[in-house]
């Protein structure tokens, strides 16, 4: 995996928002934000661990750079009931489309179809992304503390804040969580995955969970395929995990949740 992926997904996405804002301007967008629909509790959802002990926002994503497409003709909506009927806490939609292939219309169709709290999972760098995430109806918004200076980070925070969603703000190093941390945010999702070669380290939730500041939530993100997988972080004191490919390519997305959950496959513990 070439070691400048973000480099070049971050000069996609700034030339596809250019292009956006030319078509939509902000003050035309603001009233879209202002007139969105009623916000679900996504903070509020991760606060305390669910029923099972595990809270999972369940993934809809298309495709991966590393591993391509995941599911052929995925159906958003469809997928968004199963994570439901799963006990999924909230679903994440991503929306990136040039190497993921999600589309802003997978986020509207997976909100439609369900009463779960929905994050927007993306590379959101301006405020005109974030106004554009109320104006789709996204209860809360991905911030990649890496891709942004620490000065815009507190700033899109406080936007964030001030439409109404929450903000889980994704880390891999030290110093990004540190960063986080400055900037105010109490969800705090640390990401396995390194986005410059998408290598993936397990331990990365391990190495940073005793730097989190009291008050702070954490999630962690990658690599998580399985109950064993899910238990090794709870032993750390984490119950809070974004899962997206293992359960995109389940043939039983319900299933596949509650095993996760330690559930059986008929929801019963």
């Amino acid at each position: 995996m070439p070691d400048d992926l973000l480099a070049r997904i971050l000069a996609a996405r700034r030339a596809a928002v250019a292009e956006a804002e030319r078509r939509l301007p902000r003050r035309q967008l603001e009233r879209m934000a202002a007139a969105r629909p009623a916000l679900r509790p996504f903070a509020a959802a991760l606060s305390r661990p669910g029923p099972s002990g595990v809270n999972c926002v369940a993934e809809i994503k298309r495709a991966s750079p590393s591993r391509g497409i995941l599911r052929e003709n995925l159906d958003p909506a469809r997928l968004a009931r199963a994570y439901e009927a799963g006990g999924a806490a909230a679903v994440s939609v991503l929306t990136e489309e040039r190497f993921f292939r999600g589309s802003t219309h997978d986020l509207l169709a997976a909100r439609a179809a369900t009463a779960l709290p929905v994050l927007r999972k993306d590379f959101l760098f301006c405020e005109w992304q974030i106004f554009e995430s109320a104006a789709l109806g996204a209860d809360a918004v991905l911030l990649i503390a890496r891709i942004v200076e620490p000065t815009e980070l507190r700033a899109l925070l406080q936007l964030a804040s001030e439409l109404g969603m929450a903000a889980l703000v994704e880390v891999f190093r030290a110093e990004e969580l540190e960063t986080a941390a400055e900037a105010g945010a109490v969800l705090v999702g640390i990401n396995h995955r390194d986005l410059a070669t998408f290598a993936v380290d397990p331990g990365r939730t391990e190495a940073l969970l005793p730097r989190l500041r009291p008050g702070q939530i954490a999630l962690a993100a990658s690599g998580i395929r399985s109950r064993t997988d899910i238990e090794r972080y709870l032993a750390c004191g984490v119950f809070n995990f974004l899962i997206g490919e293992s359960l995109v390519t389940a043939e039983d997305p319900v299933g596949r949740l509650r095993e996760l959950q330690g559930k059986g496959r008929d929801g019963r513990g």
